[in-house]
């Protein structure tokens, strides 16, 4: 057995010179875990803050419960996030003397600031008890926090006027079709029958009997075309019907149409009541998938599934075409600016729902809507 030596009697160096390489490599190895401490706190911000569906005051909250651990006492510190009149608390959050802040400013605006507390006396260190580090780290996560606070809110920004877009679409819409509808194919059938009238009162030899018919029948497919074009841009019955009886007659006329079987499933929406807003961005994005289908797809058959299992709506439409490289299409209808899958996000997006598509070359498309369902107070027979 080799007996053991004193390390000062393999290696020429003293005690004392000792004693302070071990100090220091203690002092290094603080000092690494309070960087890895640091890290950690900014990398925890970002990947919460990548949560998108996670609203704004419940990121703040859990930002501000994440805080403590990246200070150098964790066990004492708490933090708070204040914005506007908001404030966002640790758990164990009260304020005390012995604190730090960092201002959260968006764009040139101080709007608020990021707060860490001490609940106990600690030595004084390079600011009050705290690090140098510390006041880094508080200033970096201000700034984060502020670059956050302004993507939700140009987000939100960007959402209202995706549904300002929507809605002023749909209201013209409606604008037109009541136009076509009322006015001009009123005047087209007022306009035939006074052509028909004066048909009967021709000699039926005459040159000009068979003239007239003719025009009578172009006046007759152009009033079917344009009540076409007006039940497209304001479907018939959506209020007094109600949703599911709107796209099964939909569904009807485009397989009569269009030669593509269309099947419709609907369950679990009995006692369901829908507003209009939640009706016709639902039409329309069933509508916008059946002429995807018509297009694109070269499809035989598509089957639309409506689903209510509270407290969501759930519609699957699927088809047996082609498919696609869902990558390369989207892309590509980025590029071409094509306003189909951007219309079909931003109206689940204005209804609080998601969206989701699922194809390969060969196999078709899927497309699954989720919304909230709202239930109605009504009794049903």
């Amino acid at each position: 057995m080799t007996p053991q030596t004193d390390i000062t009697e393999e290696f020429p160096i003293s005690r004392e010179s000792w004693r302070d390489f071990v100090a220091q490599r203690h002092r290094t190895e603080s000092a690494l875990l309070e960087r890895i401490k640091e890290l950690n706190c900014l990398y925890g911000i970002t990947r919460m803050a990548q949560r998108a569906d996670q609203p704004l005051d419940e990121l703040l909250t859990g930002i501000a419960g994440l805080i403590p651990a990246s200070w150098q006492y964790p066990d004492i510190a708490c933090a708070a996030i204040r914005l506007g009149d908001d404030t966002h608390r640790s758990a164990n959050y009260r304020p005390t003397s012995w604190r730090q802040t960092s201002p959260v400013v968006i764009g040139d605006e101080n709007c608020g600031e990021v707060e860490v507390c001490y609940l106990e006396e600690r030595p004084q260190s390079d600011e009050g008890p705290f690090l140098r580090e510390e006041r880094n780290l508080i200033d970096a996560v201000s700034d984060l926090v502020g670059r956050i606070v302004a993507q939700r809110r140009a987000e939100e920004r960007m959402r209202a006027l995706s549904r300002e877009l929507i809605m002023a679409q749909e209201n013209e819409r409606q604008r037109i079709a009541r136009e076509l509808h009322d006015h001009l194919a009123q005047d087209l059938s007022l306009a035939k029958a006074d052509l028909e009238r004066i048909h009967c009162s021709l000699s039926a030899d005459g040159p000009c009997r068979a003239q007239t018919a003719a025009i009578a029948e172009r006046l007759a497919a152009a009033i079917r075309g344009i009540r076409d074009l007006a039940y497209g841009l304001l479907p018939p019955g959506l209020t007094e019907l109600g949703l599911v009886e709107t796209v099964l007659a939909h569904c009807e006329d485009f397989s009569l149409r269009h030669g593509i079987v269309v099947d419709v499933f609907a369950d679990g929406l009995t006692g369901v009541d829908f507003d209009f807003d939640t009706q016709i961005n639902i039409y329309r994005l069933i509508q916008e998938a059946l002429n995807n289908v018509r297009k694109h797809a070269r499809a035989s058959r598509a089957v639309i599934r409506m689903l209510g299992a509270y407290p969501s709506l759930i519609v699957r439409i699927e088809d047996d075409g082609c498919g696609m490289d869902l990558e390369s299409c989207q892309a590509q209808a980025g590029r071409n600016r094509r306003m189909g899958l951007w219309s079909m996000r931003e109206r689940v997006r204005h209804l609080g729902g998601t969206i989701s598509f699922k194809s390969k070359p060969g196999q078709g498309l899927q497309i699954r809507i989720e919304t909230p369902l709202n239930r109605s107070t009504r009794e049903h027979p």
